[in-house]
């Protein structure tokens, strides 16, 4: 079992910055990738941004490249997303994913996520 928990949202005015984190506690972190997805108010799930356990290998969701970033540190068992030039359209709840996955490449589709944290809202206003 990993747990993992979210911080960092809130709100932030257009064109500003957030930096969300994951925190996990469980089995060996540094086995696991990592992703963000986010959810709309009645809109799915969708995948923004991914890291493999190694951290070699990142994607993400081609309405936040270059404006995202998604980084991890194993010592401390945390995964960050730092987002930059938000935009009204990025108002959602974020979630933290982990798949236990030693593979160099990473997973964008939801039903490859084993753990999920329970949240955290991010709002950009105009």
């Amino acid at each position: 079992q990993v747990q993992l928990v979210e911080s960092g949202g809130g709100l932030v005015q257009a064109g500003g910055s957030l930096r969300l984190s994951c925190a996990a506690s469980g089995r060996t972190f540094s086995n696991y990738a990592m992703a963000w997805f986010r959810q709309a108010p009645e809109k799915e799930r969708e995948f923004v941004a991914a890291i493999s356990w190694s951290g070699g290998t990142t994607a993400y969701a081609d309405s936040v490249k270059d404006r995202f970033t998604i980084s991890r540190d194993d010592a401390k068992n945390t995964v960050a997303l730092q987002m930059n030039s938000l935009q009204p359209e990025a108002t959602a709840v974020y979630y933290c994913a982990a798949d236990w996955n030693l593979n160099s490449n990473v997973a964008t589709r939801r039903n490859a996520y084993d753990y999920w944290g329970q949240g955290t809202q991010v709002t950009v206003s105009s």
